[in-house]
């Protein structure tokens, strides 16, 4: 059986990847996409998110905008790895449906509580929007079955260097999640690092066909970039690793260990300090994913494409 997902993300050349795998699943169902500003504005990241659902000829899943700011703070973005758009690299049409008629949060309330099995999260980017929906309905926790997410780092940050993109940009509402009791699964630096995709793989998902590939490998190209001025030998696939993990759980490395988020320091905000060697004491919170077969990963990745016309 299918398991129920929603994606809450912030399209983004990772993120939209992450769909693409998440969507073309046989483990997976999508109920929902909701997008939240961070690799670029809400207004974009929401056209995004729906440019690449209409572009690979997906019908039928909601999506609806959420938080345009941090719950506290300014809102950063990331137009140095993303550019412009948010999506740059392949030609993307706009949209051909428009969003939900409700917001990011009543559409998840509305989800989560009217089905018949419980939900997963799967946050790709700040988690305004997830920790929203924990302090205004916090009812739906007990129907929350886990949340999958990409952020943080046990060791250094990518944005910082204590802190990693998606959780410096609202590490509020990372406290909050991450308090909130319910299983995480944490896919940080220690293994989207590792996840990278190199550019002979990038012309093998080019040379695939189908139009969604050939998008795929587009969007890639115009990722490498930023990373090869960074110092990668390829690209780090960030995003995608949180819906892989639930999809093929058996590739990746996890351990179970306590996760707490700095929201005070100053050197220091938004790291997600991880209490490897139990020094704390406190209850692990968190299944923190630290190692992946890549190669695995990227198989899973390019068959994914290829269920795409």
């Amino acid at each position: 059986m299918k398991k129920p997902v929603i994606i809450d993300c912030d399209p983004g050349h990772d993120d939209a990847i992450a769909l693409l795998l998440a969507i073309s699943s046989e483990e997976l169902e999508v109920k929902a996409v909701t997008t939240v500003g961070g690799n670029q504005t809400s207004e974009k990241t929401l056209n995004n998110a729906m440019r690449i659902l209409s572009f690979a000829g997906v019908e039928g899943i909601p999506v609806a905008p959420g938080a345009s700011q941090p719950l506290v703070r300014e809102l950063q973005i990331a137009p140095e790895v993303h550019g412009e758009s948010g999506l740059e690299g392949p030609y993307l049409p706009e949209p051909t449906f428009k969003p939900y008629g409700k917001g990011a949060i009543e559409l998840m309330e509305e989800i989560i509580m009217t089905s018949k099995d419980k939900i997963v999260l799967v946050p790709t980017g700040p988690l305004t929007n997830i920790a929203t929906l924990l302090l205004t309905v916090p009812n739906v926790k007990d129907r929350i079955e886990r949340i999958s997410l990409m952020g943080g780092s046990a060791v250094g940050g990518n944005w910082t260097p204590a802190a990693e993109f998606n959780i410096l940009v609202d590490p509020e509402a990372a406290d909050v999640v991450f308090k909130s009791g319910i299983p995480i699964t944490m896919s940080g630096l220690d293994v989207t690092h590792k996840a990278q995709v190199y550019d002979e793989e990038i012309e093998s998902i080019r040379l695939q066909g189908g139009k969604v590939s050939v998008m795929v490998a587009e969007l890639l190209d115009f990722f490498a970039k930023f990373h090869k001025e960074m110092g990668f030998e390829g690209s780090p696939l960030h995003d995608p690793c949180a819906v892989a993990w639930l999809i093929k759980p058996d590739i990746f490395t996890t351990k179970h260990l306590h996760v707490a988020i700095e929201t005070k320091g100053e050197f220091t905000t938004g790291a997600t300090v991880v209490d490897y060697r139990g020094v704390t004491g406190k209850i692990p919170n968190t299944e923190v994913i630290y190692d992946v077969d890549r190669e695995a990963f990227i198989k899973l990745l390019m068959d994914s494409l290829k269920k795409y016309h």
